[in-house]
């Protein structure tokens, strides 16, 4: 027996669950770089909406954290904490599908977000009595970020 058919299983899981859990770290910190950019231009000027500002900011954070638990989902189901799990070249990319929504997901609606995040701050410095319009406006690519999450966590729980 290869190596290949050996840990070939493993590896793809592993890429999988690795992708789920850095791609999304990546977008998060665009995300918030980006929504963290616009914040200090406007706590420049008004130092006391830094409250507001700060939530706008953390918000594209939020799929650094989905991919993190896809991750810890993904090796628990492996059986990764309990040895080194012997999986099949099938079942390695079983797991490398259901890893990809998070991680491609998470990437591309964290650096939506903070694009959104940014434009909220320009409202909240604008007419701050509407910023919460921008929170709306955030919390709808927000949405994206959770069915990235959902698809991949139903993937791995009807791996057999």
């Amino acid at each position: 027996m290869g190596f290949f058919e050996a840990f070939g299983g493993l590896a793809l899981a592993l890429l999988g669950a690795g992708l789920a859990a850095v791609l999304p770290g990546i977008g998060s910190a665009k995300g918030t770089g980006i929504a963290g950019e616009a914040g200090t231009g406007l706590l420049c000027q008004d130092p006391s909406k830094f409250g507001k500002v700060m939530i706008l900011q953390v918000i594209p954070g939020t799929q650094g954290l989905y991919g993190l638990v896809v991750w810890f989902f993904a090796i628990f189901s492996m059986g990764l904490l309990g040895g080194v799990p012997n999986l099949s070249v099938q079942q390695g990319l079983q797991y490398f599908a259901a890893c990809l929504p998070m991680a491609l997901g998470g990437l591309f609606s964290a650096i939506a977000q903070g694009r959104v995040a940014a434009g909220s701050i320009n409202i909240l410095a604008k007419k701050p009595d509407d910023w919460s319009k921008g929170m709306v406006l955030c919390i709808t690519v927000e949405f994206y970020a959770i069915l990235s999450l959902l698809a991949s966590m139903l993937m791995i729980i009807n791996i057999a």
